[in-house]
């Protein structure tokens, strides 16, 4: 299982929300590439890296630190936020990225999906994101009535061989991983699932490596790494516990 250092960026910094609300926000790094080459320099394979206010503003809106972060690190990045069309995707896979992360496009635009599958295939990654079981939409500010097992095994079937899952009353709590939801939305599907959400040390780390499904990948983890809880290089010892 691999683990994923989260860089999240809003107003050109690092920072992490609690619960994904953008009032309750933690800064870390004036600059994000300051975070990327620490998480780089001590082991990270893989960097997760959110364009907050592009998620919030439904287009791109710091392509340009994705570009300085890609360039700075020897690992690939996967890139989310604000990627609603065909455009912004191609855009970001252009400024260095190796997956992008989309997700309220995903579930309002179907042809704009199929498009970028098409085009992309397993550099898509899908995020399903929910509140009490049902899909939030919208960078977080909107709950739908959809429920996240169902919309997994439906987007699997259109095609989709990667997600993102994120239990959002876990995000930014450090209180441990949401292992149930995990489990429900793991097996709606066969293909790969990266988790997110609520990871505090380093016994939730290895619970995650013991107790979730075995296509569930990988971890993005972000307040715990930024409050120095563990290194990525004890996160990826314990993920590789199993």
């Amino acid at each position: 299982m691999l683990l994923y250092p989260a860089i999240d960026i809003r107003g050109g910094g690092a920072v992490r929300l609690l619960q994904g609300d953008y009032k309750r926000e933690t800064a870390y790094d004036a600059d994000p590439v300051d975070a990327a080459t620490r998480w780089a320099g001590d082991g990270a394979r893989f960097l997760h890296v959110v364009d907050l206010d592009g998620a919030k503003a439904g287009e791109s809106r710091n392509l340009d630190a994705v570009g300085r972060i890609a360039a700075a690190v020897p690992c690939p990045i996967q890139v989310g936020g604000g990627l609603r069309d065909a455009e912004s995707v191609d855009t970001a896979l252009g400024a260095g990225a190796e997956r992008v992360v989309i997700g309220t496009a995903a579930l309002r635009d179907p042809a704009f999906l199929d498009r970028v599958l098409s085009r992309h295939g397993e550099r898509v990654v899908v995020s399903v994101d929910a509140r009490d079981g049902r899909v939030s939409l919208a960078g977080w500010t909107e709950t739908s009535d959809r429920d996240a097992a169902e919309v997994v095994a439906e987007l699997s079937d259109r095609g989709v061989s990667r997600f993102l899952f994120t239990p959002i009353e876990v995000d930014g709590t450090m209180e441990g991983p949401g292992l149930a939801e995990l489990a429900r939305v793991a097996a709606a599907t066969e293909a790969a699932v990266i988790y997110s959400g609520g990871v505090g040390g380093l016994s939730d780390l290895e619970a995650l490596a013991h107790e979730a499904p075995p296509n569930v990948e990988g971890a993005i983890v972000g307040r715990a790494l930024y409050e120095r809880r563990f290194t990525v290089a004890e996160g990826n010892a314990a993920l590789a516990s199993a």
